[in-house]
């Protein structure tokens, strides 16, 4: 299975971006999607989580300015980032657990390679 994301970049306070994260292999089901970031110095945090069933979680930091969303048949979670602020800089991972066709009772979690967000002030 692999995670690959898109979508990072440079941007002014205030402004958007949107990430997208697509999980290609031998899968059987994707279960929870996740969003993390991780600043320079700073320890890796989740930013927002969707269950398969639709269910969203968000940090306090990120409440009401982002959005997660999921595509279950295309195995794409996105994050759709508004009001960005230069506290949000971060290098964005992916994260899915995943089931896949060889053994559909063990899950696993995968890795995307990062994406990176900028945002100017």
């Amino acid at each position: 299975v692999q995670l690959q994301a898109s979508g990072g970049g440079l941007v002014q306070a205030g402004g958007s971006l949107r990430l997208s994260c697509v999980a290609s292999g031998n899968i059987h089901r994707v279960y929870d999607m996740s969003w993390y970031r991780q600043a320079p110095e700073k320890r890796r945090e989740l930013v927002a989580e969707i269950a398969h069933g639709g269910t969203t979680n968000y940090a306090d930091s990120v409440k009401g300015r982002f959005t997660i969303s999921r595509d279950n048949a295309a195995n794409i979670v996105t994050l759709q980032m508004n009001g960005l602020k230069p506290e949000d800089t971060a290098v964005y991972l992916c994260n899915m657990l995943v089931s896949e066709r060889s053994n559909i009772w063990v899950s696993r979690n995968y890795w995307g390679e990062g994406t990176l967000v900028t945002v100017s002030s």
